[in-house]
């Protein structure tokens, strides 16, 4: 390229100034993290990386960065198949760029010919313009600037992230020569959007918004957040932070989010004090440069000052201080205030965060994981994430848990029910039946409202009048589908159901009396009873359930009529296969649990609630449903059980193997027009090698007869919930429940990091325990027949939850489901148990 340095383009959007944070009380006080980044502390923070190898953050990024680059940005890329003319990539604190070569690099392959107004534009985002300038010059000087040349055009932004961000929500891109594409209004970067909107339905109806956010022909943003610059965020505001950042439901926006793991004390200590005083000098340069922002360089004498570090390992955080070696004051330029450091005390230059359970800090952040990467040593992992267009109804609860639901709670299981309902089922198929042993699809559109809107007129002695059709669904004996219980009636012409419109109009007439029934109990109109508490919990689990089962049903039907997801990013399959291929497996198959005594159940007892006594006993009470009460404690015996359940690949090898025969083709396979056989996903089938650590959904007698025949039995309930209550690590350690993924993925339980503790796949599990009367059980009062009309002795209990289900019930310990113990079609796998 020659000598001719190029000119670069900066995008000065600072707003505000450095804060001070001096006057607090003894050992309070703080200098703003900002202040290290100044000209040379990017420069001594680049010595960090180039010099002190203990900071392994760096160098695990770059790693990952330098294995992986190619497949990041083909994921990245996935929605739109290659770089869309007009993209964004924005860097947030980008410093010296290294790393990001390697990012630049990957995206310029994915343009297959350059051009005069390359089709990408790269911005990096620092605080320091002449430090921007150089590390831009550099970049477009080197052989990296030579490739990416009239593919991705690069350019900086001078300014904080926060106001960086609101020049991008505000249009600002839209002016910026090379970015005409980016016309869109400020509304769509809001991460907050309200998840429920009037419709044209009618005048005082509500129903959610599920049509597509996207937009043809609108580029996608994509952000680069690395080196776990987030953990310099205080907890709560991470996620605060990353919730406000203009990601795009459904236009292909991502997020490449560095993240430390929680790695040793001694490692991290190490890492941020490392034996060549690297990063002291780095720190203690932020005291130079609070100086200067105040008008004095040499204000904070350095010889009064000491750096000390320590990891905090009950709260998971870094902590680096500058201690006060001499007792004494500092007068402020220009003004009369003084402040006094006391010997000894303590004055916080910065916090570091480790890995604080990463999938709640997504969930509280809005944003869902599309893939992962970890470096070699699995110490440091790049996650790839977007914000999803549905929020599906996660954040359960796990606040208040169990208890009365918020209108937070009733709005996103709404959103999440339209999204199934409305966005994965075109309208054909509404009046087809993908299981024979279900209704059409269009009966549960009706069923939810119609159910909801009985319990309501029961609670407020108001009448229901809309038709009978969809009062009760159907679970017919498999294999004699004239024996049911009692259910509706349903018409057998497509023409003599009620049209999709009227349903509508239903489900948004009795969404309004949920929301009135909360104004009134807001304003005192209507007490809050533990009565009207059950009613609202029930309604709500009773729609989770539902939604699971529609889900199930459309399984069957993916790649021939089911819509995949949308908005959300297709599974990068092949990616995923290599990260699962290179997880941990346990150091062995099995663990014996030793005798012992386990608790099931609860004791919400539904007659107290017209106990005078307990009837507005509601705040802390864990609602559960007839079957999970009362509770009774049992024996449980020494028992061996596998640490994670029976695969598609363990099942496959059985079912042509020593099974052949003696088992039947799981609904959740299909073999495809050569005969081969592959998984059923809601993306459509995979390949049986995607698929060949999942857990396997199938019957359990299929389950049961590789148990045996591998010389063990399915567990009872008793003992997988035993089993659970120990090794599971339940939604806020990342289990695959509640949308995470729309399929199952494989277990992580048995690894050596964290006691064994993980995830089982993201399913259900049977138990051998068949679902029956037991001693206290008392059918509900609400809904008598929900659990005694099927103690007919052919439905197993089965336990936990799967990839769709609401995490309020997968993660209720107390939770009791059932299906019969030949029915093939459910989210069910199973483990094996072996007596000792």
């Amino acid at each position: 390229m020659g000598d001719e340095k190029p000119e670069i383009q900066i995008l000065d959007v600072r707003s505000h100034e450095i804060v001070k944070g001096l006057e607090a009380p003894l050992n309070a006080k703080t200098f703003p993290t900002l202040l290290l980044y100044d000209e040379r502390g990017l420069r001594l923070y680049d010595k960090i990386t180039t010099d002190a190898q203990e900071y392994y953050l760096f160098g695990a990024e770059e790693e990952i960065l330098k294995t992986h680059a190619c497949e990041i940005v083909q994921v990245m890329h996935s929605r739109v198949d290659g770089i869309f003319p007009g993209e964004v990539i924005l860097e947030l604190g980008a410093g010296a760029l290294r790393k990001t070569s390697h990012i630049l690099r990957a995206l310029a392959g994915l343009v297959p010919t350059t051009s005069n107004i390359p089709p990408a534009t790269y911005f990096a985002l620092d605080l320091e313009e002449r430090e921007l300038q150089r590390t831009l010059i550099e970049l477009a000087m080197s052989d990296v600037g030579a490739a990416i040349t009239g593919k991705v055009e690069i350019k900086g932004m001078l300014g904080t992230y926060e106001s960086g961000l609101d020049f991008i929500t505000q249009g600002g891109l839209q002016q910026t020569a090379g970015n005409a594409g980016w016309s869109h209004s400020p509304s769509a970067f809001s991460g907050d959007s309200s998840p429920i909107s009037s419709s044209s339905t009618g005048g005082d109806t509500l129903y959610t918004d599920a049509t597509s956010p996207s937009t043809p022909g609108q580029p996608p943003l994509h952000l680069l957040f690395l080196g776990s610059s987030i953990g310099n965020f205080s907890r709560g505001e991470d996620a605060d932070f990353l919730r406000s950042l203009p990601l795009r439901p459904g236009y292909g926006d991502t997020l490449l989010l560095g993240l430390d793991h929680d790695n040793s004390r001694e490692e991290i200590e190490t890492a941020y004090n490392d034996p060549k005083g690297r990063t002291r000098d780095f720190i203690v340069n932020g005291l130079n440069a609070a100086g200067t922002a105040l008008g004095d360089k040499d204000l904070f004498d350095l010889r009064n000052w000491e750096y000390v570090n320590f990891y905090d390992e009950n709260k998971r955080c870094h902590k680096a201080f500058y201690k006060c070696m001499h007792s004494h004051q500092v007068l402020f330029p220009g003004s009369k205030k003084e402040i006094h450091f006391v010997k000894d005390e303590l004055v916080n230059s910065r916090d570091v965060s480790q890995e604080r359970d990463a999938y709640m800090l997504f969930t509280e952040a809005n944003l869902r994981p599309i893939q992962r990467w970890m470096d070699s040593t699995s110490r440091y992992s790049l996650w790839l994430l977007e914000r999803p267009h549905s929020p599906a109804p996660t954040e359960v609860t796990i606040g208040h848990k169990f208890g009365v639901p918020t209108i937070r709670d009733w709005q996103d299981m709404w959103t999440a029910w339209d999204f199934i309902a409305l966005r994965m089922i075109p309208p054909p198929m509404l009046f087809e039946k993908p299981i024979d042993l279900r209704h059409i699809c269009l009966f549960y559109l009706g069923h939810i409202p119609t159910f909801l809107d009985i319990q309501l007129s029961r609670l407020l002695q108001e009448p229901h009048t809309e038709p009978e059709v969809f009062k009760r669904g159907i679970d017919p004996n498999v294999d004699d589908p004239t024996k049911c219980h009692t259910h509706s009636e349903v018409p057998k012409d497509h023409e003599d159901w009620p049209s999709l419109s009227s349903i509508l109009s239903f489900a948004a007439r009795v969404r309004m009396r949920v929301l009135k029934l909360y104004t009134d109990i807001s304003t005192g109109k209507i007490q809050l009873t533990r009565r009207v508490a059950r009613v609202l919990f029930m309604s709500l689990e009773h729609e989770g359930l539902h939604a699971e089962t529609l889900l199930y049903m459309l399984l069957q039907r993916a790649g021939t009529g089911t819509i995949p997801p949308p908005d959300f990013t297709p599974p990068p399959w092949e990616s995923l296969l290599g990260s699962w291929n290179a997880a941990p497996k346990p150091a062995t198959p099995t663990i014996v649990i030793e005798a012992t005594t386990v608790t099931l159940g609860i004791d919400d007892i539904e007659a107290e609630d017209t106990d005078l006594s307990k009837s507005l006993d509601v705040a802390g009470h864990v609602f559960g449903w007839d079957n999970e009460s009362p509770s009774r404690q049992v024996s449980v015996d020494t028992f061996r059980i596998s640490w994670r359940p029976i695969t598609n690949g363990e099942f496959f090898e059985f079912y042509n193997g020593s099974g052949n025969g003696k088992t039947k083709f799981p609904a959740s396979w299909i073999k495809n027009e050569d005969g081969e056989v592959q998984v059923r996903t809601l993306y459509g089938p995979v390949s049986m090698k995607v698929a060949w650590d999942w857990p396997v959904l199938t019957c359990y007698k299929n389950l049961s007869v590789y148990a045996n025949v591998k010389g063990g039995r399915i567990p009872t309930e008793p003992e997988l919930r035993t089993f659970l209550d120990k090794f599971e690590s339940g939604y806020e350690g990342g289990a695959n429940t509640g949308f995470r993924n729309w399929h199952p993925i494989p277990a992580t339980m048995g690894g050596e990091k964290y006691g064994g503790k993980g995830h089982n796949g993201g399913v259900w599990e049977w138990t051998s325990t068949v679902s029956d009367n037991f001693e206290g059980f008392v059918p509900s009062q609400l809904y008598p027949g929900y659990s005694a009309d099927f103690f007919d002795g052919d439905h197993q209990v089965v336990l936990g939850g799967s990839c769709i289900t609401i995490p309020r019930i997968a993660e209720r310990r107390s939770v009791r489901n059932w299906y019969q113990h030949n029915y093939p079609y459910a989210w069910v796998g199973a483990r094996v148990a072996y007596d000792v």
